[in-house]
């Protein structure tokens, strides 16, 4: 008899189906009971857990994100800091940007969120500490930032992934954030 999975285990086993179905069924075909025998467990473990597929969706999409999690560059200069993470977006996680849009778009019609919402918590906490050191060593004038400017750099990014379903030429990401990015914050 196999080992009863608890606490941690039992929640990433959990998620890891709900990713996979969402992966191979898209939101459409997406269920409860579907996640329920791919990971091998009962309803009410399930939904202890999440109350509905909204709930359950998010956090596969959070539990993928903190999986795959990618540490703020530190390279002395905002354009170093921007490049390097966006190269680090680049290289890991096409697959996952391609899958939030392509497999997700009857979730976002559904509860009127977009991509953009499922990945703000992960954009904002990488992207607020690389515009914050710029401001501290004087590389930007604080004035000149707003929510809109700090989000375009990934947001450029992610159109370019989308477009291509492919990862972006490296002369395209310095393109965004050399004749873009850079000069709306200097």
């Amino acid at each position: 008899m196999a080992e009863r999975r608890r606490g941690a285990a039992l929640e990433r086993a959990l998620l890891d189906a709900a990713w996979e179905e969402l992966t191979a069924r898209g939101y459409a075909g997406f269920t409860m009971d579907a996640v329920v025998r791919r990971a091998g467990t009962s309803p009410p473990v399930l939904y202890r857990r999440w109350p509905d597929r909204d709930a359950l969706v998010r956090a596969a999409v959070t539990h993928v994100l903190e999986r795959s999690h990618i540490d703020v560059p530190d390279t002395g200069s905002l354009r170093g800091d921007l490049l390097t993470l966006m190269r680090t977006i680049n290289e890991t996680r096409v697959r996952l940007i391609t899958v939030m849009n392509a497999h997700l778009a009857g979730y976002y019609q559904e509860t009127g969120t977009n991509p953009g919402d499922l990945l703000a918590d992960a954009r904002e906490a990488n992207g607020d500490v690389i515009w914050e050191r710029a401001v501290a060593r004087g590389e930007i004038a604080p004035g000149r930032l707003t929510e809109r400017i700090k989000r375009l750099p990934f947001d450029l990014l992610r159109h370019e992934i989308l477009i291509s379903f492919a990862p972006v030429p490296d002369a395209v990401l310095e393109e965004i954030v050399d004749t873009i990015v850079l000069p709306l914050v200097a």
